[in-house]
This record gives structure tokens, sequence and C-alpha cells, in this order.
């Protein structure tokens, strides 16, 4: 080959050169600007091949087997617990029906007593009870909202054709026609014993759902989505925000919990028809409950660093959503099942969702009260929290800069991706010489002992 042809073939091999490490550099680039700027490191890279057997064989089927009881043992629990429901009347049939009651259920219902139909009536509109018994001769009717809950209401219509079974049971108050003889008397006193009182069943439903959600199914469905993209906007708020004052971090999830708000009212309503009053209300209620989640996550993972994500994770999705009652009723769940899962945003926020969808906001202050202490927990948390985060999250310049631990797994296990892509994008591109002559001595050498 002449020396020409080697320069030649020198030219090209630096061009090639310069355009590969241009190009290797523009997809750095993308892919920083796809990853947001996020350094992203493996937690389980040091884990020793022993502590990733038993993660694998104890620990995930631990959390998923905890996970699976925390949704499914509250539901296999379901009975009436102190339940508030409404009796009309002081009449002896009434206190029938209230003792009936008490032996079926024992500690069931918390009883009411009303004096007409009318107080009845307003007692649940204003989320007192859940319904009430009008005991009549010959009838029984049930007030019921399906709106508060259906679980409840098929439970009290169960409740009432149990009373009106009892009630059936009682000897007729029909006087017996007198007896013209002995024989003929005592035959009439027999069938008078066997005489029963017929009793109907009346069910009125004093708050129904929504038409197009009858069964209230939207309604409860739509809880968890909401729960787990208020965590997401925790994190996505936070890890991308590193940098930013706190109060910019306060400002962002108050605004974009109020977007998700509406759009989320507008889903349910707009197109599903399941929130069909008070729309002003009811798009506070959802973007209240949304900013108690997300703040709170935010405030978790400003305080004890990333750990608090899957905290918030834990706290809100697998024992907030299951313990809220949104499929039921709180009063259908145990004891202290129902205390924690109205303390926590997620059943406080079912609980606000219904008042202002259903009941003109009546019931709703010790709900909005809970949703705005967590709020503000997790607000102030974000504004005056002062854990560092350093990974995910910190800028590549910043990563790139930061000495790495190569002496175990070598540099692509050690290093965060960020830095190894920057690492990579500012590394200095090889001479046309270098990239040819490897192992060789350097090209003005030669061209010396050429000459």
């Amino acid at each position: 080959m002449t020396a020409a042809q080697v320069h030649l073939e020198r030219k090209r091999m630096f061009i090639l050169t310069i355009l590969g490490q241009r190009t290797r550099l523009m997809l750095n680039k993308m892919i920083i600007r796809l990853m947001g700027g996020a350094a992203v490191k493996n937690p389980l890279v040091r884990v020793l091949p022993w502590r990733r057997t038993v993660l694998m064989i104890v620990g995930l089927p631990l959390v998923i087997s905890l996970a699976a009881m925390t949704f499914a043992w509250p539901a296999s629990r379901i009975a009436p617990r102190d339940l508030p429901v409404g009796v009309v009347g002081t009449s002896t049939a009434s206190q029938n029906a209230v003792e009936s009651l008490d032996r079926g259920e024992p500690g069931g219902f918390d009883f009411h007593l009303y004096p007409d139909q009318a107080s009845a009536r307003s007692a649940i509109k204003n989320r007192d009870v859940y319904g009430a018994f009008v005991i009549n001769p010959g009838e029984v009717t049930v007030l019921e909202a399906t709106a508060a809950s259906t679980s409840v209401a098929q439970l009290l219509g169960m409740s009432g054709q149990q009373l009106a079974a009892h009630a059936a049971k009682l000897p007729a108050r029909t006087p017996a026609p007198p007896a013209r003889a002995t024989s003929h008397g005592s035959r009439a006193r027999k069938s008078v014993a066997k005489t029963v009182a017929k009793v109907t069943v009346n069910t009125v439903d004093i708050v129904p759902t929504s038409a197009d959600d009858p069964r209230g199914v939207v309604f409860s469905a739509a809880l968890l989505p909401l729960t787990i993209c208020s965590i997401l906007i925790a994190a996505l708020v936070t890890l991308s925000g590193l940098h930013l004052p706190g109060w910019r971090r306060f400002i962002d999830l108050i605004v974009v919990c109020a977007i998700s708000g509406l759009a989320a009212y507008l889903v349910t309503q707009g197109i599903l028809g399941a929130l069909p009053h008070q729309h002003v209300a009811t798009w506070a209620a959802l973007s209240l409950t949304m900013l108690a989640v997300s703040a709170t996550s935010a405030g978790l993972i400003r305080i004890i660093g990333h750990p608090g994500l899957g905290v918030s994770a834990a706290l809100m999705v697998f024992v907030g959503n299951p313990f809220s009652g949104s499929t039921s009723a709180p009063e259908l769940l145990p004891k202290a099942v129902d205390d924690i899962g109205q303390w926590l945003p997620p059943g406080a926020g079912a609980n606000l969702l219904r008042s202002t969808a259903y009941f003109d906001g009546n019931g709703s202050g010790g709900h909005i009260a809970v949703l705005t202490l967590w709020s503000l927990f997790g607000l102030m948390s974000v504004v005056f929290g002062r854990r560092t985060l350093t990974v995910p999250g910190d800028t590549l310049e910043q990563d790139a800069h930061e000495p790495s631990d190569t002496s175990a797994e070598g540099p692509a296990a050690a290093q965060p991706v960020g830095a190894f892509l920057s690492s990579m994008s500012e590394a200095p591109v090889p001479s046309p010489s270098r990239a040819l002559d490897v192992g060789r001595p350097h090209s003005h050498a030669r061209h010396a002992a050429h000459d």
C-alpha cells in the first residue's frame, strides 16, 4: 500500500470515528432527555446470591400473601357492627322488632327511635342512620338509601323480611265469633289459634344511586386507581424537582391534584354518570382526596428518602384502600379495620365523595377534617423536609463527577446509569491514529522511520 493510500485510509477512518462518536453522543443525550435527567441505580446489584435466593423464596411470597390478606380478610368478615338504623314509633310492635333484630344480630345494630316516618327520612338524608323500619299492623316498611351503601340496603331488606316473618308468627287479634255449642266452640278456638297475620314488606329508597350506576360499582371501583395515581403524582413532583424550592413543589402538588380531580370527575360523571349531584363540591372532594394521598406520599419521601415511596404505597394502597369500606360500608368491617380505614385518606375520601355526590354534603365534616390534616402534614413536609435524595433524581452532570466504587462489580454495576452515559458522552474523541494503530508505534514515529 502506497503512502497516499495509507493517508487516504487514515482520513476515512478519522471521519468514521468522528461520526461514530458524535452519533453516540447524540443517542446518549436523547436517552438522557427521555429519562428526564435522572440517574437510576439498581438497588439489588450488591445483593449476595444467598440473600437473593432468600428474597425470592421467602420475601416475595410473604409480601404477596400479606397483600392478598389485607384485601381479602376484611371482605370475608363483613357483618353489621353497631350499624346505625332507625325504628319509627315506640309501640309494642316496634319494641318487638328491636328485640327480634337484636337477637338475630347481637351487637349488629345501633337503634335510633323516631316519632314518625318524616323524622326517620330526615335522619337518613342527614346520614345519621343508614335506614329505618316502620312497623304497622300487617305491614313493615323499610326505608333505605342505596346511595349510602348498596350492601347495607340489601341487609336492611333482608332484616325487613325477618321482621315480617316474626310478626306473621303472632296470632291475629281478630276476635273469635261466639260458639253455639261446646263442640263447635272448641273447633272455633282451634281455628283462631291457627290464624296468623299476613304481613307485607314495602321498601322505599330514600336516596337512590344514579340511574347510570344502580349498583354503585363505578363509584367503588374508582377509589383504587385514584389512590395509585395520587402516589404517582407525588413521585413525579418530588423526584423530578429535587433542586426546586419547597414552595414550588407545594404549588405543583395543589395544581396537579386540582386538574387531576377535574379530569377524574369528567370521566366518572361526564362519561359514566356515577356522581350526579353537587358538581363543584364533588370535584373539590376528588381533588382534596388526591391531595391528601399525594401530599402525604411526597412528604414521606422528603422525610425518610426513597423508602417513603414504598411506605406510602403500602399505607394507602394495601391498608387504606381495603380498609376504606367503599365497596360495602365501614360499619360492616371489623371494628379495628373500621377505625383505621376512616382515619386514612382513602376511607375518608370515599365517604366524603358519597356525601357530596348524593347527600348535599351532609355528614362530611369529619371526613374533611381528616383529609385536611393529612394534606397539611404532607405539604409542610414537602416544604420543610431536608432529606438529601441522591438517586433516582440527581442530574447527570452531578453524577458524572461523583466517584464510583468499581472494586466489586465493575463500572456498569457500581455507577448509576446517568453517570455511566454521561461519562461515555464526555469521553474524549480518539484520534484516527489511535483508532488505526492499536498496539503499534505512534504515527509520527512511523513517519520518521519511513523518511
